[in-house]
């Protein structure tokens, strides 16, 4: 029976993606940064454990206590939404060293079992923001393309090893928390100079032409973990596949 641990599973993406692994037969380690009971089933083949994927020690513990793993899904996160003239660095660095630094550290840490092993799947997740430009986010698009490039060149690396490493790009979450869990993070990032265009964005996001729920992500992971090919990106949710597979737009001259 296969293991797979899965970064950020206190809500959203990566409580769906635990609960479907588990009804599909798996042992799951789902992890995050404050445990709490009641997220998901009592079962001896589902472990929840603490991790903060900011903290060298906090992995090295997580990855101790759960022991061999098959699949890492890199899932854990933070949002961000603002204009990035009023947006402090201290705040971008703090994106990026969770979307970013702690993504590329998880997968640090595991690689060198895998490669022993010369076996293993990391799966990186990001966002439809890498398919095409959005407004207002433009430092979480930067943190989220950062791992587009690092999976791309990283696939190529362990190929040699029998390691395989995917992407898997969401669409807009209304249902998730990504704005609330950002809340605080976000305050003063509007200022008055971009509020009517702000206002603007904001009605487009209430009445989005297609959406992307929990359960589009987990299946996309799920189809992610079973595929053999060489595939590396998996669009989940329909508005996600809508951006994924347009047509190119043709260079201007």
């Amino acid at each position: 029976m296969k293991t797979i641990l899965i970064t950020g599973c206190s809500s959203g993406y990566g409580l769906e993606t635990a609960r479907h692994f588990h009804a599909k037969g798996w042992n799951v380690i789902a992890t995050m940064r404050t445990p709490r009971d009641g997220l998901l089933p009592l079962s001896p083949r589902l472990r929840v454990l603490p991790l903060d994927v900011t903290q060298p020690d906090s992995i090295a513990r997580a990855l101790d206590a759960a022991g061999p793993i098959d699949v890492l899904v890199n899932n854990a996160g933070l949002g961000l939404l603002g204009a990035f003239e009023a947006t402090p660095m201290a705040t971008v660095r703090e994106i990026f060293e969770t979307n970013t630094f702690g993504s590329m550290a998880m997968a640090q840490a595991v690689l060198p079992a895998w490669r022993a092993r010369r076996a293993g799947l990391l799966i990186n997740v990001t966002s439809s923001a890498t398919l095409a430009p959005f407004p207002l986010v433009a430092a979480y698009t930067a943190s989220k393309t950062a791992i587009e490039g690092f999976t791309e060149s990283l696939a190529l690396e362990l190929q040699a090893f029998g390691v395989r490493v995917k992407l898997v790009e969401p669409g807009y979450g209304p249902g998730t928390r990504f704005t609330a869990n950002g809340a605080d993070r976000m305050q003063g990032l509007i200022p008055e100079a971009y509020a009517p265009y702000a206002h603007e964005v904001f009605a487009s996001f209430a009445q989005p032409a297609a959406v992307t729920s929990e359960l589009d992500v987990a299946e996309a992971v799920w189809q992610a973990v079973n595929d053999e090919s060489p595939r590396l990106r998996y669009a989940a949710g329909a508005d996600a596949v809508a951006l994924a597979t347009r047509a190119p737009v043709p260079a201007a001259h």
